[in-house]
């Protein structure tokens, strides 16, 4: 009888201790989550926006929004955590099931030879076949591989997104300047031509076109500021900070680089892709997926052991109220042979499935990279025709245009029309200048980084426009 009182004790302490330990919270970031719900359920408006971050405020290497990012990003985080949970699974799935505790109670006592039977305790575990558990942590172990993947994706991703809205706002905030100082050259001519006016050399048109160009380039002002919000949000985003936060670029950014060689290029990124890594380890994990089907033929082993509380009261004359103690052995039958046929066959054709679809997205890749290379030829070959060619034409077009209009050779509209074709240009060359930039960002995404030593140099950008002639009051 003791001996069932301590059986009793032991199973309730061992129920109770894995019940406490159940409760307990090990990560820190689920123990954040767990009060931010709490707190949004009681308090719902209470941080619902996040705080400017003042320390960014203002102009900012692309390399510093960059590091924030990949430490704060929610997306990159994510995916760590993915890895995280991926990688705590594998001794999950390479160990054995929990062994099974039961006991057994007679409401009323079978009586045997021996006496009584009273209680029993049975205890079982369960062994796969050779190779089972093995397999099993092998597939954990790949599909943790597969999300270190997606995580080298998504953080390259992340970066070139970075980039893209930090050049963006690059140009939106070069325009900006570019505008204004146009502008206030145009308020230079309207001057001349007030001047020239009011000695009736000219007639009042050239007074108004001139009022109207200048209100024009204020609506554009306007509208870029509202840009400049837009973009800064946009950036703020991607840091995980206030909209609200007033990021800047940098006034002057290095020159970009250009990949000088494609087939190296296309080489890298067949090596380096992270998505074509992934596509690889989800490969690996089909693979392993099938072993694992493929043993499924063999059955698994279950071993047991009985013990049974016996009486010493029993109305046997030879009862002598001896314990009994059993041992068991079993197998699983794996005899649904179209099962277990179907579940191989289903992993080969998964698996050949990842393989298509692997060489789909190697020639995607390889369509990708031809065509970011030729883009950013195309940008580099414009932005030297604009600094060398275009903008130097511009404006000394408009430096003549401006002595000629000193002489009546040339009149107001045509003067106007120089002025507004030399901002047009600027503002391309600031364009080019930023969608090179962002090319650049998305083809070292595609593979999977840039060697600095494979590069070549971009023209650097022309001197900014300033100190053109203007026309000479009279």
């Amino acid at each position: 009888m003791a001996m069932k009182y301590t059986v009793h004790f032991l199973s309730l302490f061992l129920l109770l201790n894995g019940c406490k330990s159940a409760q307990q919270i090990h990560d820190p970031g689920y123990a954040q989550v767990s009060q931010a719900v709490h707190q949004a359920a009681y308090s719902p408006t209470q941080e619902t926006v996040n705080p400017v971050a003042a320390d960014l405020e203002g102009p900012h290497s692309v390399e510093e929004y960059i590091q924030y990012a990949l430490s704060q990003n929610p997306d990159i985080q994510a995916a760590r955590k993915r890895v995280e949970a991926n990688a705590y699974q594998v001794p999950v799935a390479s160990s054995l099931q929990d062994p099974n505790l039961g006991m057994t109670f007679y409401p009323e006592q079978v009586q045997t030879a021996a006496g009584p039977q009273e209680f029993a305790l049975n205890i079982s575990q369960k062994f796969p076949a050779r190779g089972k558990l093995n397999a099993q942590g092998e597939l954990a172990e790949s599909q943790t591989n597969e999300t270190r993947a997606q995580l080298a994706a998504v953080e390259l991703a992340t970066v070139a997104k970075v980039k893209r809205a930090y050049y963006e706002l690059y140009f939106i905030q070069q325009t900006i300047n570019v505008t204004e100082a146009d502008k206030q050259l145009l308020v230079e001519i309207r001057d001349v031509a007030n001047v020239r006016y009011k000695t009736g050399k000219v007639s009042q048109q050239d007074l108004l076109r001139a009022e109207l160009e200048i209100s024009n380039v204020e609506n554009e002002l306007i509208r870029l500021e509202q840009k400049l919000v837009s973009g800064q949000a946009k950036l703020a985003r991607l840091l995980h900070i206030s909209p609200q936060t007033k990021l800047l670029a940098l006034e002057h950014i290095e020159p970009g680089s250009l990949p000088a060689d494609l087939d190296w290029l296309q080489r890298q990124a067949i090596a380096s892709r992270p998505e074509l890594h992934a596509q690889l380890a989800t490969l690996e994990k089909d693979r392993q997926a099938l072993n694992l089907a493929r043993l499924a033929y063999k059955p698994d082993v279950t071993l047991g052991a009985t013990w049974i509380d016996v009486g010493s009261t029993g109305v046997s004359p030879v009862a002598n109220g001896n314990d009994s103690f059993l041992i068991t052995a079993g197998i699983n039958l794996p005899v649904y042979r179209k099962k277990l046929d179907s579940a191989v066959r289903s992993a080969e054709a998964k698996a050949v499935s990842t393989a298509r679809t692997y060489d789909s997205l190697k020639d995607e890749t390889l369509e990708e990279v031809a065509d970011l290379f030729a883009q950013a030829k195309s940008q580099q070959d414009l932005l030297t025709l604009f600094s060398e060619d275009i903008l130097p034409k511009a404006r000394q077009t408009l430096e003549v245009s401006s002595q000629a209009y000193n002489t009546g050779e040339v009149d107001f509209l045509q003067l106007v029309d120089n002025w507004r074709e030399l901002l047009r240009f600027e503002v391309s060359y600031l364009r080019l200048e930023a969608s090179l930039g962002q090319s650049l960002a998305e083809l070292e995404r595609v593979i999977g980084g840039i060697d600095t030593q494979a590069l070549q140099p971009i023209p650097a950008a022309p001197e900014a426009l300033d100190n053109l002639p203007l026309p000479v009051e009279p």
